[in-house]
C-alpha cells in the first residue's frame, strides 16, 4: 500500500503525520519506507537525524531519471536505513528544487510511480511526504499512490482551501491514476476545549467529508520528538498523542 500525505498549505503536519504513522507500522514489524519529496527535508531530518546528509538522495534518483545510463541504479540503491528497525527512507535534498523545471519539461511525471512499484516488492507500506504546493513532486506522488491522506489544522482558511485541494486530487485521479482515493482527512493540532476547531470539524462532517478519528492533539511531545529525531512511538509509547497515533494507524490498516 502506497499512501501520500498531501496538503497545499504548509505547517499542517504532513511530515509529522507521515513519519509517525510509518514508524508505528515499522515498530509492529511491517517493512516500511518513507519517501521525502519535500526539498525542505523535514521527514528526512526527523527519521535520520545527524545521518540525514549522508548517502544517496532523491535528487540523485531524479538526476538519473534525466540522464540516460546503460546500467542505471535500482530504486533500492537510493534507500537509506533509519535507526529504527524495519523503517527506511528515500531522503530529500535541497537540490530537488533546482531539478523540478527540467523534470517537468521532459515529462518525467511517471518515473516515481515506476520506482515505487518496484520497491513495493520489498516494502509492504510506503508513505510519501510532499511539499506544500501542487507541483511536479506532489503530482508525481499522487500518481504513484493508492491512497491520499489530507492533514487539516482546524481553521476557516484551511477549510476553504480543502475543497480546492480535493478537486485537484480528483482531477489527477481522473487523468492519471484511477486507483487513487482520498482515504481521509486527519485533524491535526486539535484543541478540544476551543470552540472554533470543534465548529470547523463539525462542519466538515456535516458536509460529508471523510474526517478520520481520532483527532490528533496539539502537544509539546511532538516538538520534543522533532528535536530528538525520534517518532513518538519510540520517544514515549504511553503518551496521549502516541495513543492517538496508534489508534489512527489501526483504523487505517484494519
Amino acid at each position: 500500500m502506497r499512501r501520500v500525505v498531501f496538503n497545499q498549505k504548509g505547517g499542517v503536519g504532513k511530515s509529522t503525520i507521515a513519519c509517525n504513522l510509518a514508524a508505528i507500522g515499522a515498530d509492529q514489524g511491517v517493512r516500511t519506507l518513507v519517501v521525502d519529496l519535500d526539498p525542505q527535508g523535514n521527514s528526512t531530518q526527523y527519521l535520520l537525524g545527524g545521518e540525514a546528509s549522508t548517502g544517496r538522495t532523491l535528487a540523485d534518483f531524479f538526476d538519473q531519471v534525466l540522464d540516460f545510463k546503460l546500467n542505471p541504479r535500482t530504486a533500492a540503491e537510493f534507500v537509506v536505513p533509519s535507526p529504527f528497525p524495519a523503517l527506511d527512507v528515500m531522503p530529500s535534498h535541497p537540490r530537488l528544487e533546482d531539478l523540478q523545471g527540467k523534470l517537468e519539461s521532459r515529462y518525467k511525471i511517471y518515473k516515481l510511480r515506476e520506482a515505487l512499484e518496484n520497491l513495493s516488492r520489498e516494502y509492504e507500506r510506503i508513505w510519501i511526504d510532499t511539499p506544500p504546493a501542487l507541483n511536479f513532486y506532489t503530482r508525481s506522488a499522487l500518481i504513484a499512490a493508492d491512497r491520499c491522506l489530507i492533514p487539516f489544522d482546524c481553521d476557516d482558511f484551511s477549510r476553504r482551501a480543502l475543497y480546492t485541494l480535493m478537486e485537484n486530487v480528483h482531477e489527477i485521479r481522473l487523468d492519471h491514476n484511477r486507483g487513487l482515493s482520498v482515504e481521509g482527512i486527519i485533524v491535526n493540532q486539535f484543541q478540544a476545549r476551543a470552540s472554533l476547531p470543534r465548529r470547523v470539524v463539525e462542519d466538515l462532517i456535516r458536509e460529508g467529508l471523510p474526517v478520520l478519528q481520532p483527532y490528533l492533539s496539539a502537544s509539546v511531545k511532538i516538538r520534543e520528538s522533532h528535536e530528538q529525531s525520534r517518532p513518538v512511538i519510540h520517544l514515549d509509547p504511553r503518551h496521549k498523542v502516541t495513543r492517538e497515533y496508534l489508534e489512527l494507524h489501526a483504523s487505517l490498516v484494519s
